[in-house]
């Protein structure tokens, strides 16, 4: 396994941004493509290496052991916080201890450096966590193996940031640079706007606790504005949650091939069939229903078909309390509860559920 950089031709266009220094970083989100969406490239504006802290600037220790450093790319980026105080101190110094004691936390663990790739400070300071980190990220072409998220970590960018987020905000500064890091992340390894997760949709942990995941959505939308792209932004779909979207995907899944009862409860027989669903259609079987499932589990439905994708949007409308029978046959009467439903979220009235129609039905 090479452990030279290889620079993509975007890396090359913007060669000269890849230069050294300390650089504010943000975050990085999914672009999927769809028929209803302009066929942009994956990122519209290019997007400057933000100043990361390199592990040498905060005087990190050598790795107990040879980094890892995989030939394949990552496919999404989780966010975490440190669950640490939320000081008030925003200088350059306490980031650099930060990472120094991160590292060292993680040295107790047993593991062979700091476990994410990137850390960013209250005072919005981006620094490389596990070394080489940052020169991977700069070739666009490798990824360095972490240790953030079980599971994940050959195909996941782990970013840290300072502080305890389960009931109030991150700074400004801190918020400004995960969407800067992200966005650049993105584009370097190809990552669409909407593949940006918090721990806790793979792992059972709080992480990055409530304020800070239920802005997860906004920096996705932030990211993606970042690079100049146009997305859908979907509702993440997981276990153990329970309610239509979760019907409605699982009816989606029949739709598609996989065998489970459309129950409305997201248990161990839903996160297998969506596994086998995501691997079918070239995705990371994570369990998890993101944009770029959602995206592929969708199909467009019309007066005349049949069957429980048609059940999916009656569902859907009937919850909202549409007067429309749950009966897998779109007639007349589902017709015009779509119509009606797509006038009231200012869509066209054509009365066909297509990727628009099914993104207001599950948001």
């Amino acid at each position: 396994m090479t452990t030279q950089n290889v620079l993509t031709r975007r890396g090359v266009l913007r060669l000269g941004a890849l230069v050294g220094g300390g650089a504010f970083l943000a975050s990085c989100g999914v672009n999927v493509a769809s028929p209803a969406l302009p066929q942009s490239p994956l990122n519209a504006l290019a997007v400057t290496q933000p100043a990361v802290a390199g592990t040498s600037a905060w005087a990190a220790q050598p790795p107990k052991s040879p980094i890892v450093l995989l030939s394949a790319r990552p496919t999404r980026i989780i966010v975490h916080h440190t669950a640490s105080a939320n000081t008030a101190d925003l200088s350059r110094t306490q980031a650099y201890s930060l990472a120094r004691s991160i590292q060292q936390s993680h040295f107790s663990r047993g593991w062979i450096d700091s476990g994410q790739q990137f850390t960013i400070s209250r005072g919005g300071y981006v620094l490389e966590g596990r070394h080489r980190s940052l020169e991977a990220a700069q070739g666009g072409q490798q990824h360095v193996q972490g240790a953030h998220c079980d599971g994940f970590n050959d195909v996941s960018v782990g970013i840290e940031n300072e502080g305890t987020y389960m009931t109030v905000s991150p700074p400004g500064g801190q918020y400004s640079a995960l969407v800067s890091l992200c966005a650049w992340l993105c584009q370097q390894y190809g990552i669409p706007a909407t593949e940006l997760y918090g721990h806790r949709d793979f792992n059972n942990t709080d992480c990055p606790g409530d304020v800070l995941y239920a802005k997860l959505p906004q920096l996705r939308a932030d990211v993606a504005a970042r690079l100049g792209v146009t997305v859908r932004i979907w509702p993440t779909t997981r276990a153990p949650m329970t309610g239509e979207r979760v019907r409605s995907a699982q009816r989606l899944l029949v739709a598609a091939g996989q065998t489970l009862t459309p129950d409305g409860s997201y248990g161990s027989g839903t996160a297998s069939a969506v596994r086998a669903f995501q691997s079918s259609v070239g995705l990371t079987p994570d369990s998890v229903i993101g944009s770029a499932t959602w995206e592929r589990l969708i199909r467009t439905v019309r007066r005349g078909d049949t069957g429980p994708a048609v059940q999916a949007a009656q569902g859907q409308l009937a919850a909202r309390g549409y007067s429309v029978a749950v009966d897998g046959v779109f007639g007349a009467g589902t017709e015009t509860a779509v119509r009606n439903f797509q006038t009231s979220r200012s869509l066209s009235a054509d009365g066909v559920v297509g990727p628009n129609t099914w993104h207001a039905l599950q948001s």
